[in-house]
């Protein structure tokens, strides 16, 4: 089976529930394992967030500031972009080893070892064009066996 989708959402807290909600029916739909998809939509989530906090270029145009989210399921795989048009990292960041878990009693710096632990494979890196970050996850899928459709 695959199955992919893409939102452009507006840089606002309440958008990350949505596309959270979003991926856990597209998996429960597609029959991956609860576990996976918890996995996976909890770092969806910090990913969102990340965009929503840091992911704005700072325009004052007028313009409504958004990233955007696409999830592929493709065999056996789940990969996941959020991308935003924020000012990135700089110079210093070249790598997803270079991400340091946060202090014990820090409030903030959580996000990205979050998706680090989550997902199998991550990579944050600067997003083509005008600018912007692009992390991107994937997880290798299992799928639940429902009794019901074995007895029928």
């Amino acid at each position: 089976m695959s199955i992919w989708w893409s939102l452009h959402l507006r840089r606002e807290a309440a958008s990350v529930p949505l596309a959270r909600r979003l991926l856990i029916g597209t998996m429960e739909t597609a029959g991956v394992d609860p576990e996976i998809s918890y996995d996976l939509s909890v770092a969806l989530s910090e990913a969102c967030a990340n965009a929503v906090e840091h992911g704005g270029d700072g325009s004052r145009d007028g313009s409504v500031e958004a990233y955007r989210v696409t999830a592929y399921l493709d065999g056996e795989k789940c990969r996941i972009e959020v991308a935003d048009s924020g000012s990135g990292f700089g110079p210093g960041f070249t790598r997803t080893q270079d991400i340091r878990p946060a202090r014990a009693d820090a409030e903030h710096g959580r996000g990205l070892c979050l998706i680090r632990e989550l997902a199998d494979h991550v990579h944050i890196g600067a997003k083509p064009g005008r600018g912007g970050t692009v992390v991107s996850f994937d997880k290798i899928l299992k799928w639940t066996k429902d009794p019901s459709l074995l007895t029928a």
